[in-house]
């Protein structure tokens, strides 16, 4: 079991999924940076500072300012107001990862070589319109001289 563990632990695709976690939670650090401080405060701009954190409701009935009030007197709450917050913060993350992808994908576009078309293999008969080897000096289909 143990060398299969090796095995298992040092094939590439093990180490490539690796890499790509590591990589992955720096891009999380960059994306999260990016709309914590710089995204969001231009948002609040417009929307006034609405702080959607402290909306609930509260399953006492009772009515509570804060939900830390209500979590302290030990009362169950509808945290809807955070599911909203987690909705926004998700579709805002979501755009970024999305101009992040594009942007990457216009630079790799820019960089790569376009590829050079592959020489015809193939040339139509013009008698029958079927498709030939391109050196064929007679037609398979219609048995026909080709120049």
């Amino acid at each position: 079991m143990l060398k299969e563990f090796k095995e298992f632990a040092v094939k590439g695709n093990m180490i490539d999924l690796a890499v790509g976690m590591i990589i992955g939670s720096a891009f999380t650090k960059i994306v999260n940076s990016m709309v914590n401080d710089l995204i969001m405060p231009l948002i609040s701009v417009f929307t006034g500072k609405v702080d959607f954190t402290n909306w609930f409701y509260a399953l006492d009935g009772k009515h509570y300012a804060t939900i830390a009030e209500a979590t302290e007197a030990g009362v169950a709450t509808v945290n809807y107001g955070a599911f909203i917050s987690g909705v926004i913060d998700f579709i805002i993350m979501a755009f970024v990862v999305f101009l992040f992808v594009r942007g990457i994908n216009k630079l790799r576009k820019a960089v790569e070589k376009p590829a050079a078309p592959a020489p015809k293999k193939t040339k139509e008969c013009p008698y029958c319109h079927s498709e030939i080897h391109i050196d064929a000096t007679k037609c398979p289909h219609c048995t026909s001289d080709i120049k």
